[in-house]
């Protein structure tokens, strides 16, 4: 008979969305493999594309558990990630309340999400000539703010994911946004002290 006890303890449940050719189902791939491989949990991956593969709607939904997971689709997701506004309009409704939404800040407008995380991952990624990183960045600061898998095995996931000879500029791009995600919570909780009359 399963234990039910702990059924969902430490359950996350992401989706990330975009349009084909942001490299979605790649950074979807790499979270789960992540988690899998590199943190020795449990993980889901499913991916859906719509009728065109580049430039058409599309997302992967990942699963991770400290426990068995029976069933691999999303209906609310717990951490949301936005490479597209049709990917934000499709899916922010059914974003847990308590949820996390980060957002690629050029592409996405957020209308009527109060709280959320935003990164300029594509302009990063052409700033670092490689306009087709942007979803390792995303990666990066996914892994920095929400902490659902741990950087070492997400930074190892990335180099064994990638096109041999693109290893490191991928780690540079993942470092990237892992700096921008520490500096974004960083910026937080200093805002948030300072109202409170916290000193850190």
């Amino acid at each position: 008979m399963t234990d039910t006890r702990n059924q969902g303890k430490a359950r996350k449940e992401i989706i990330i969305t975009g349009f084909g050719g942001q490299g979605v189902i790649l950074a979807g791939r790499i979270l789960g493999r992540a988690a899998a491989l590199g943190d020795k949990r449990e993980s889901t991956f499913v991916q859906s594309y719509g009728p065109e593969s580049r430039g058409g709607a599309c997302n992967a939904q990942i699963v991770i558990s400290d426990n068995i997971i029976h069933y691999p689709y999303i209906k609310d997701p717990d951490i949301l990630v936005c490479m597209s506004q049709g990917g934000y309009d499709k899916f922010i409704g059914q974003l847990k309340p308590d949820g996390v939404l980060l957002i690629d800040e050029d592409l996405v407008r957020p209308h009527g999400a109060k709280n959320f995380y935003s990164v300029p991952a594509t302009r990063i990624a052409e700033e670092l000539g490689q306009k087709m990183m942007a979803n390792i960045i995303m990666i990066g600061f996914l892994t920095a703010i929400t902490k659902t898998v741990s950087p070492e095995a997400a930074r190892n996931t990335v180099a064994e994911s990638v096109p041999g000879g693109t290893e490191e500029m991928n780690i540079m791009a993942f470092n990237k946004g892992w700096d921008s995600g520490l500096a974004t919570l960083k910026g937080r909780k200093k805002k948030a002290s300072g109202r409170t009359g916290t000193l850190s």
